[in-house]
């Protein structure tokens, strides 16, 4: 029988299928990890917003935590919405139990503007489950909040990767640069040098799910022992690919397509 990789999400739901855990499980599903799940949210939303939320009671997201663990090997996990601070005193519990790297994509607010964390929850997340990380993924608004800082040039990405790691203890901080004008460029401090990975920017408003299947992608890789910075380096290319043939689904920001690697460049 041949060894498998797993690879767990923990984060909130999307009936669209673009992000959230649906996004996730079709990322992991492709890079031929094992996807497993732990949902924190229900949410009712589409490519052109968020419609309602109904948050998990936090005993049932422990229970679940616990069902999957005690049970499945858990090669790498990551976090996506994690809507208040008693789920995230949940899941930082139950984080030590678990010796497998840990990918944070800090979800604050919907590719469509809506929030998706509460305001008061946001300190926690960055004060006790930032320095659990093996890495952190925020794209520049969500950079910007972590510090209290403006992030307005290359230079800027490039000190708050450093910054985030040295000021609150994550392993590593990929900054995205999708914000910015020019080419879509990323910047990774692993915790000792920078590491910059450029693609062109495609010109699509087709983005819903673009974070949450990032992060999955280097979850996946790192599930399968990769290195951080190859991680990165092949679940951008991954991320860039779906943007590329991303689906015109919707009315809103349609949703990337998770099969993109199968196409061929020539078709």
């Amino acid at each position: 029988m041949s060894k498998v990789s797993t690879a767990l999400t923990i984060a909130g739901t999307d009936p669209s299928g673009g992000a959230g855990i649906q996004a996730d499980l079709k990322t992991f599903q492709e890079l031929k990890s094992y996807g497993m799940s732990v949902v924190t949210s229900v949410v009712s939303q589409n490519t052109t917003g968020v419609k309602d939320v109904h948050h998990l009671p936090v005993e049932f997201i422990k229970s679940q935590l616990e069902a999957v663990s005690s049970d499945m090997p858990v090669h790498a996990f990551k976090t996506g919405m994690i809507a208040n601070m008693e789920m995230m005193k949940v899941i930082a519990e139950w984080i030590p139990e678990i010796s497998a790297p840990y990918v944070m994509d800090p979800v604050m607010v919907a590719t469509s503007g809506d929030p998706l964390i509460e305001e008061e929850s946001r300190s926690y997340l960055r004060d006790h489950l930032l320095p659990l990380t093996a890495i952190v993924t925020p794209n520049i608004p969500e950079a910007e909040f972590l510090l209290d800082a403006q992030v307005e040039s290359i230079e800027d990405m490039k000190q708050a990767a450093e910054q985030i790691c040295t000021r609150f203890g994550a392993g590593a901080a990929l900054i995205k640069g999708g914000h910015m004008e020019g080419d879509a460029v990323d910047f990774l401090f692993d915790g000792s040098s920078i590491h910059e990975f450029r693609s062109r920017r495609i010109n699509t408003k087709n983005t819903h799910g673009t974070g949450c299947t990032y992060a999955a992608a280097i979850t996946a890789l790192l599930s399968q022992g990769v290195a951080l910075e190859q991680a990165v380096s092949h679940a951008k290319q991954f991320v860039t690919k779906a943007i590329q043939y991303s689906f015109d689904l919707g009315k809103g920001s349609g949703p990337t397509n998770h099969f993109a690697g199968r196409v061929k460049e020539e078709e």
